[in-house]
């Protein structure tokens, strides 16, 4: 093996400045610095993408937050966080002795009052009285029929209490969230929470630009991305789109948008994931591509500035399809032309 490179020494040598010379052509095909210190860029011709960009989280589309209507001592929490619950099931109660009582003194009062209604019917029939009278008599009737009103709502308020104090859920899910998680806890409607999401109607939520919102519509197809699974990507529909937006966290203003998430039987998509989507808006293929970097405007006018035997030359300019790092050149540049995209100080006017 010695012998061979001793013997050969000068061709492999040769081989590998080729080698070294073609790397370092490859690698200065995007771009090369020129002694003048300008940084050029070929203009060639290939595909080019608009793509809009956003990171989100994953989110329930189905979900409701269960709270009691009245206050009372938390006698039964049927379930815990992370348990699956079924549609009406009930989750928790509160101690409905008092409860029940108030509903059996709400009865009685009506039967009080329904007796005086009675009774008082009963002393002005059939008897013939002068108008004055009469009117007295109509406003008593009045009031007795008045009192015997509100105790039905009383009793019909007191037996919904009674019925609201065990929790029901409305659809099924999991439980995401309780305040209060045992029983025996003094609780009012406002310190009793249980959240109840459906793990089968996920949808992944990202914040949208307002400059891009318009190139989107419900239907448009994204890519997802997730940094629980990097090696894998899902295709998921837009939802919906919000008509009130939302301040970003610069100042900004963007619209949630919802992509709706394939079936999630093992539960591969759990609650606030965070992922990227990426949507695609526009796509032409074998067309002119310059950096972006490389387009100046002066006077509502877009040119660049290019190469013509090693001294800058001033070109209009007019673009089409653009993305952050490229556009397509409609007019005034042609293949193979040399743009510059750095060392804009160095021109001279």
């Amino acid at each position: 093996m010695f012998k061979i490179i001793k013997n050969h020494w000068k061709k492999i040598i040769i081989i590998l400045v080729i080698l070294g010379i073609s790397l370092l052509a490859i690698t200065k095909v995007k771009a090369t610095k020129t002694k003048n210190g300008f940084i050029t860029t070929t203009v060639v011709r290939k595909d080019l993408s608009q793509i809009i960009s956003a990171s989100g989280r994953v989110k329930a589309d189905e979900e409701l937050t269960l709270k009691f209507q009245t206050s009372g001592q938390l006698a039964w929490v049927g379930v815990k966080k992370g348990d699956h619950v079924s549609k009406w099931q009930a989750i928790a109660s509160l101690d409905k002795v008092e409860l029940q009582k108030k509903l059996k003194q709400e009865l009685i009062d009506y039967m009080n009052e329904r007796w005086d209604l009675e009774q008082t019917r009963a002393d002005y029939q059939d008897k013939s009285y002068d108008a004055a009278t009469l009117e007295t008599i109509r406003r008593t009737k009045d009031q007795a029929q008045f009192d015997m009103d509100r105790t039905v709502l009383d009793v019909e308020i007191s037996d919904i209490t009674l019925k609201y104090a065990t929790l029901i859920t409305p659809i099924e899910g999991i439980i995401t969230k309780i305040d209060t998680p045992y029983a025996g806890v003094n609780v009012t409607p406002t310190t009793a929470e249980f959240v109840v999401s459906n793990p089968n109607k996920l949808v992944f939520s990202a914040n949208v630009d307002e400059t891009d919102i318009g190139k989107i519509k419900v239907g448009q197809t994204a890519k997802l991305t997730f940094d629980a699974y990097p090696d894998e990507y899902f295709e998921a529909p837009i939802e919906q789109i919000e008509f009130i937006p939302t301040l970003t966290s610069g100042g900004g203003t963007a619209y949630a948008v919802k992509f709706l998430l394939p079936p999630n039987p093992l539960e591969k998509f759990k609650l606030e994931m965070n992922g990227d989507a990426e949507i695609l808006t526009n796509h032409k293929e074998n067309i002119l591509i310059m950096p972006t970097s490389a387009l100046r405007e002066e006077n509502n006018e877009e040119f660049v500035w290019v190469l013509d035997n090693k001294k800058p030359v001033k070109k209009l300019v007019k673009t089409g399809l653009s993305n952050e790092e490229e556009m397509e050149i409609l007019e005034g540049v042609g293949e193979g032309e040399q743009v510059i995209t750095s060392g804009f100080k160095n021109l001279k006017p």
